[in-house]
């Protein structure tokens, strides 16, 4: 079982994705309930001396309505929060949801009490997953998710608490006020893109080999000269799979899908950075509205607005295609004697013989499947509860789009790699340097160039994507952020 020691500061998307595989142990940092405590408190004693929005006025188009704080108001507040609809969510986004809600509320800025952390740590501990439906964010805190959740917590307390947990006025709203389900699935979608995006590489390589690619696309000159990182880091890695010193080009300059590689992939591996700067900082920072710091601090803002995760995960799509079109060019070109000088469809030599005709109709199907994705999510917005909250960044679409079309992209570079490794087996001659034990990796990937139905070929080049990270090597800056609160 998975352990993590949750302190509000320092959970990243590295650390989230494989806690989230399956049932963990949790717990909690004397430093973060400290803070958890010292917020609560000042938020209790506050609360009386103020009106805080959700605590004593009521929410949305309420927001001008004072209440008398109450359990009773608090419980209400939950369980009409909770509507929601479409299909349960899976338990690996169920427990992204949870870690990243706990971790938020260890950041100190919630006001909730201590109690409520630790009975959220528990019901995590336990796996007792709460049911979690699709539909109803929109990007300004995920309401239903997270009351749904808070109402999973009241309930779980009741097998071990002599007084089972009940979220009273300082509890409630500030549990739902923030986007924990839509940073936990882009930080999944997170993990998969870059994944397929750092062994797309090692593919790519190993189809610029077959294909008697010019170098000089990903040279030292090139790299000096261009100044966006996710390229220039392209550059490198190319370089260092294909060898520096590779002289079999054969042509003066290649086709757009070779040359302009790095361009058109440093783009996504840039997007990915800037999406994991973005999912890294807010799954640490207190987003709750009102925020309450440990030090007394208390504000009325709109952090719960997520544009910031809304235009980064539509930007990671947008441009996923960009790279996905030259993975779809370059398995074309492997399918044509012209550039391979084999069969065509890398066919068996039967005249007529379809080979990996197929696989080309399946890629583009799944690169019409990322452009339909690509459609940005944060250009929509919507005017709700009465016209007191009059925009929404629909960051919850654009991070749930982002884990759908991982699918599509990982596809594509299963497509490549399956004609570009029998490419290599058709040419006869194992490549140089590292691309020969890209090339052994590959081992799996049956040796049976008869027309015959490719689909599990395609499952065991999916297989692939992630064993093949091993031999590329990507150095992007960190530019990441930390919560720095006391």
């Amino acid at each position: 079982m998975n352990t993590i020691r949750v302190d509000g500061q320092h959970l990243s998307v590295d650390e989230l994705v494989p806690l989230a595989g399956g049932p963990l142990r949790v717990s909690v940092t004397d430093e973060a309930r400290d803070r958890v405590r010292r917020s609560h408190e000042w938020a209790v004693r506050l609360s009386d001396e103020r009106p805080m929005y959700g605590r004593s006025t009521g929410v949305g188009a309420n927001r001008e309505v004072r209440i008398e704080p109450s359990v009773a108001a608090a419980q209400a507040l939950l369980t009409s929060h909770a509507t929601s609809a479409g299909p349960p969510r899976s338990p690996d986004r169920v427990r992204a949801l949870l870690l990243v809600r706990l971790n938020q509320l260890c950041a100190g800025g919630s006001g909730v009490s201590p109690l409520v952390v630790d009975e959220l740590a528990r019901l995590i501990c336990d796996d007792a997953l709460p049911v979690i439906h699709e539909h109803a964010g929109v990007g300004t805190a995920d309401l239903s998710a997270l009351a749904a959740t808070a109402l999973a917590v009241q309930e779980h307390s009741r097998g071990h608490l002599v007084e089972p947990l009940l979220l009273g006025p300082d509890d409630a709203l500030p549990f739902l006020s923030s986007n924990a389900a839509a940073l936990a699935d882009a930080g999944l979608a997170l993990s998969r893109y870059s994944r397929a995006a750092r062994s797309g590489l090692a593919v790519a390589a190993l189809s610029f080999d077959a294909l008697g690619g010019n170098i000089e696309a990903f040279s030292r000159a090139v790299e000096r000269v261009t100044p966006m990182l996710g390229a220039r880091a392209t550059c490198r890695a190319m370089r260092a799979l294909i060898g520096s010193e590779a002289s079999h080009a054969l042509r003066i300059q290649d086709p757009y899908g070779l040359r302009a590689l790095p361009q058109s992939h440093g783009v996504l591996l840039d997007s990915l950075a800037a999406l994991r700067d973005a999912v890294d900082a807010y799954v640490n920072a207190p987003s709750e509205n009102p925020v309450v710091l440990p030090d007394g601090a208390v504000a009325h803002h709109g952090g719960f607005h997520a544009s910031y995760l809304s235009v980064a995960s539509d930007t990671v799509r947008n441009a996923a295609v960009q790279s996905a079109q030259l993975a779809l060019h370059r398995l074309t070109y492997l399918s044509e004697p012209q550039h391979t000088g084999l069969t065509p469809f890398l066919g068996d030599g039967t005249p007529g013989a379809s080979g990996v005709m197929l696989v080309e109709y399946v890629a583009a199907s799944a690169l019409g499947d990322l452009r339909a994705a690509a459609a940005p999510a944060a250009v929509q917005t919507t005017s709700l509860s009465r016209g007191a909250e009059d925009t929404a960044s629909f960051a919850s679409l654009a991070a749930r789009q982002l884990l759908d079309s991982a699918e599509s992209y990982e596809l594509l570079v299963a497509a490549e790699l399956l004609n570009a490794v029998r490419a290599h087996r058709l040419r006869g001659r194992a490549p140089d340097g590292p691309l020969r034990d890209v090339l052994a990796a590959c081992a799996g990937l049956a040796d049976d160039h008869r027309d015959r139905d490719l689909t599990a070929d395609l499952e065991t080049a999916r297989t692939l994507i992630a064993p093949l990270t091993e031999f590329v090597d990507l150095q992007l800056p960190d530019t990441s952020w930390e919560n720095d609160l006391g």
